[in-house]
């Protein structure tokens, strides 16, 4: 039988044994049989086919499902993301050679076209809006099936509409280069790096035409919650902190900022008043270490951020359906109903 082998931005390498059938959820690509999960240290996690039974399998068929990056039907052996052994030691690994960078091109620096986005419109009168982004490798569909799956039914609300937007497909170099859906390139995953900014600087202008599009549908900058998982989480505070500090709030799930962040600088200047922060970490994350979440946290509190952080012990780089259900009891308080206006 052929293998899949899915070059995943969050996860390392996924690699299944295909069979003849349907994936429980949906009809591309076909089912599998077994589900391994090759971590970046070399280590192999085998998880089941079925539909829920466990965190693996579900992130399995999550990442085929919502082609999270391009995967092939390959013989042999897949190959090592670029990250390599290093995130035992702290989760950071190596930066790749020359090349991945110097493919960047004009792409990873381009003002992007409009975003593809999934919406969830309310069940009644649209009073405000909330964004989620979506984590690398993903899209802003993916993201929205699989709080889906994790709830049994969207996150939907009687007044608020609920955006997920996809990233431009850019090359990433913690991928060796290869083109995936991610907000901004990284020089590698570790919280003690520069951030590649153009790229970052580049995404923010794109997603304010995005909050723009809802100003001009009637929805006050005050009334929009921006926020995501993993790299969504850091995007959102990028767009929050630096470009729009008047958002109703900031949300980031198993997520982080680099030490020297160029957020953290910009609130060293500032005086205004700044969303409040959201924010959730799993205890056993191996990708975005709970240390990281930590000192952002931290370090946000101490430039004037009102800043909340949500422990979730034995949770890995995943969504809980605990943790999504306090957000949804944050995003209410942030967001709450509106009187209709007089004339209405």
């Amino acid at each position: 039988m052929p293998e899949v082998h899915v070059q995943n931005g969050d996860r390392g390498v996924l690699h299944f044994t295909r069979i003849k059938g349907q994936s429980p959820l949906g009809p591309t690509p076909a089912g599998f049989s077994t589900c391994d999960t090759k971590g970046p240290d070399g280590s192999l996690s085998q998880g089941t086919s079925k539909h829920g039974l466990n965190q693996i399998s579900a992130a399995c068929e999550r990442a085929l499902l919502t082609q999270r990056s391009v995967y092939s039907e390959v013989p042999g052996e897949p190959r090592e993301p670029s990250r390599g052994a290093g995130r035992r030691q702290g989760g950071c690994g190596p930066e790749p050679a020359g090349p991945a960078r110097r493919r960047r091109g004009a792409l990873g620096m381009a003002a992007p076209a409009a975003l593809q986005r999934s919406v969830v419109s309310p069940a009644g009168r649209h009073t405000a809006s909330l964004i989620f982004l979506h984590g690398s490798g993903d899209t802003g569909q993916g993201a929205r099936a699989w709080i889906k799956q994790i709830l049994n039914q969207d996150m939907a609300f009687q007044h608020i509409k609920v955006i997920y937007p996809t990233a431009p497909a850019r090359p990433y170099t913690p991928m060796k280069g290869a083109f995936s859906n991610v907000w901004f390139d990284r020089y590698k995953i570790c919280n003690d790096c520069p951030e590649h900014i153009e790229s970052i600087d580049s995404m923010c202008r794109g997603l304010t035409d995005l909050i723009n599009d809802e100003v001009k549908n009637g929805i006050a900058k005050n009334r929009i919650l921006i926020g995501g998982f993993s790299m969504g989480g850091g995007m959102a505070m990028h767009l929050a902190y630096r470009f729009h500090q008047d958002l109703a709030g900031v949300f980031a799930l198993s997520s982080f900022l680099n030490k020297d962040s160029a957020v953290y600088q910009a609130l060293k200047r500032n005086e205004s008043a700044l969303p409040e922060l959201f924010q959730c970490h799993g205890t056993s994350d191996e990708l975005v270490l709970y240390s990281w979440g930590e000192e952002t946290n931290k370090m946000l509190k101490s430039l004037g951020v009102s800043a909340s952080l949500h422990t979730f012990p034995n949770l890995n780089h995943e969504l809980s359906r605990t943790e999504i259900e306090k957000l949804k009891s944050w995003i209410v308080k942030k967001l709450p109903v509106e009187a209709p206006k007089a004339n209405e």
